[in-house]
């Protein structure tokens, strides 16, 4: 784990580079009591070959130091930033750092400055990524979806989150967050009974004793994930390319949507609508996830994220631009049916035209041809794309349509599409010879999750792209619905690309890290 306090040893060997290269940042004086601290960690993420973006929270009002080197021992820093971390922003604090060398371990050591007393700094924190290469080396990442939901919360007796120590064995380039980073609907209580009559212990916090409405209780369902070391201990390590999904607002939501349903009543909402959820769960996120801010769209999570020559990586927004949930079988596009919306989709076709990379890796935080419903108390309507018809495009699916269609016409190959979100793992492979709608070229798509959630499944599939189901690890009927960590249905995916074949091999993955189901990609050429 690099994330540490800096020793001795260390103070020794980085204090003389860090006052010579940068006199901004030259030792001070440290006064125990007024000494702020890093209390959440440190995050990475949305790097690329030459930037990356750094976040810290700390425990009091300061100026936030970064500076960054190609070594743990800080021999030579290369340059510096910092940001400040005030009560408006939770304490949090996050900065790009630019002008990196491409394809090299980058560390970068986070010093809290008091801004009460400016001679007075905090303990340093040390973290670590790799920048994405400018050669054809092998780039693996990991990907998953779902992080405490359903009300397991961190059980420290059984090891807390241990998926994410299982993805951190692998030393990937990059994690891809698939959404529902946290269940701001989600209460966690301090015990749940488990089947076989023992005990599940949470910790318990506050702010996760009751669904979030305020911005405290949003920036407080963000705090509970990060006081699991395991979260920690990858965080410090691999940085994240996170999108978002409905928990970090409400179950299912909608722009606009009435929090009329009986779900909302039982979880007490004394809101009337989502939008203001929407707002003050936006602010959070972006305040406490390291996401590359966009200065034209504050509140913007569609992105794509370059990773060397091999990958492009297109993180989508199914969630913010989307129309209402209904019956989702709108014959012509238009406002209800829209998902990705007109704005991102042109966005999307135009990054997929431009894309250079081997391999067009789709994030996105629902599955295409997964039949999800809206409301389950009702049985009514469609959460994802699909509404299990079987036909034509209808509704939602006319985006996809369109863009699959687009993406044959222009000679768009190698898009593997990722997910998470319906709590179990699965690999689908979609075949037009086998699909209503027959105007695109095959590709794959792949499930994985949850990180540390109630396990679900198996949805059914909708037959209009033609998803054949190459495998699946989903609890039986007889084991239930909303298995608990501990019984080990816990997934995340690995995807290698061979640097010099160019070939993509996917492999899903347990909470043991057992190697369930794996299969290898070749391009297309030309």
């Amino acid at each position: 784990m690099i994330v540490r306090p800096l020793t001795r040893r260390g103070l020794i060997r980085a204090g003389g580079s860090l006052a010579l290269a940068t006199p901004l940042f030259a030792p001070a004086i440290s006064r125990a009591a007024d000494r702020p601290a890093i209390v959440n960690g440190l995050q990475s993420g949305d790097v690329n070959a030459d930037s990356g973006m750094v976040w810290a929270r700390v425990s009091q009002p300061s100026r936030v130091r970064v500076e960054f080197s190609t070594t743990d021992s800080f021999k030579t820093v290369m340059g510096g930033v910092f940001a400040d971390a005030l009560p408006e922003s939770d304490l949090t604090m996050k900065v790009g750092m630019e002008g990196l060398p491409s394809g090299q371990n980058i560390f970068y050591r986070v010093t809290p400055q008091n801004h009460a007393d400016p001679s007075v700094l905090g303990e340093q924190m040390v973290g670590h990524f790799r920048t994405a290469p400018a050669d054809n080396r092998d780039v693996t990442f990991v990907w998953s979806g779902d992080t405490a939901g359903q009300g397991w919360g961190i059980n420290e007796d059984w090891g807390g989150m241990k998926l994410y120590a299982a993805m951190l064995k692998h030393r990937p380039d990059f994690f891809i967050h698939s959404g529902d980073t946290i269940y701001a609907d989600g209460i966690i209580l301090p015990e749940v009974k488990l089947k076989d009559g023992t005990i599940w212990k949470n910790l318990v916090t506050e702010e996760k004793s009751h669904v979030a409405e305020t911005l405290a209780d949003f920036r407080g369902a963000y705090r509970y994930n990060l006081l699991d070391k395991n979260v920690r201990a990858f965080n410090a390590e691999v940085p994240m390319f996170v999108q978002w999904d409905d928990h970090e607002v409400t179950n299912n939501w909608w722009p606009a949507e009435p929090l009329t349903r009986d779900e909302h009543q039982r979880k007490k909402y004394t809101e009337k609508f989502a939008l203001p959820l929407v707002a003050r769960s936006h602010r959070a996120f972006h305040e406490y996830m390291p996401i590359r801010d966009n200065p034209f769209e504050p509140n913007r999570v569609y992105r794509k994220i370059p990773y060397g020559p091999n990958v492009d990586v297109f993180m989508l927004d199914m969630r913010s631009y989307r129309g209402p949930n209904g019956e989702n079988k709108q014959t012509v596009y238009g406002p209800d049916a829209y998902f990705l919306g007109p704005v991102q989709m042109a966005w999307l076709k135009k990054e997929l035209r431009a894309s250079k990379a081997t391999w067009k890796i789709i994030a996105a935080d629902m599955p295409i041809s997964l039949y999800v419903q809206y409301d389950e108390d009702r049985k009514f309507g469609s959460e994802a794309i699909s509404q299990l018809d079987h036909g034509a495009p209808l509704g939602r699916e006319l985006e996809i349509a369109d863009l699959l269609g687009f993406m044959k016409k222009e000679k768009i190959h190698n898009t593997v599409w990722l997910t998470a979100d319906v709590h179990y793992t699965a690999a689908h492979k979609y075949d037009p010879s086998k699909a209503k709608f027959q105007n695109f070229d095959p590709f794959w798509e792949f499930v994985s999750g949850p990180i540390h959630a109630g396990t679900f499944g198996p949805n059914e599939l909708d037959m209009t792209f033609g998803p054949q189901l190459m495998y699946i690890k989903a609890p039986s009927k007889e084991q239930g619905r909303n298995l608990p960590p501990s019984d080990g249905f816990q997934f995340f995916g690995h995807v290698k690309v061979d640097g010099k074949t160019k070939q993509l091999t996917v492999s899903l993955r347990d909470v043991a890290d057992a190697a369930l189901w794996a299969t290898t990609i070749d391009p297309v050429r030309g």
